[in-house]
């Protein structure tokens, strides 16, 4: 089965617009004087897109004492930052 397609596809440079018959096709193209303000957590967030995203020396580390089987793991902490993270959670969607 062979699917045709009946518009045609807009190439990369073809108009968007097109002038109404009977208009002058010379126009004046201003540049735009537009302003963005960004607020404070869009601000922090573009300045940590700059950092990196994690420690490749730690990440390093953790590989090879687990590679020589010395890695362990503390649940008593992994649990209270999972529990903290739920509270901050639940809390966040109060606020809201």
């Amino acid at each position: 089965m062979k699917i045709e397609s009946s518009t045609k596809p807009l190439g990369a440079g073809a108009p968007l617009v097109k002038e109404a018959p009977g208009h002058s096709s010379s126009r004046t193209i201003t540049a735009s004087s537009d302003e963005v303000q960004l607020s404070a957590l869009a601000a922090q967030l573009s300045a940590s897109d700059d950092e990196q995203a994690f420690d490749a020396v730690r990440v390093s580390e953790i590989k090879q004492a687990i590679s020589e089987g010395r890695f362990t793991i503390n649940s008593g902490a992994i649990a209270e930052r999972l529990i903290a993270s739920a509270r901050e959670l639940v809390d966040s969607r109060r606020q809201a």
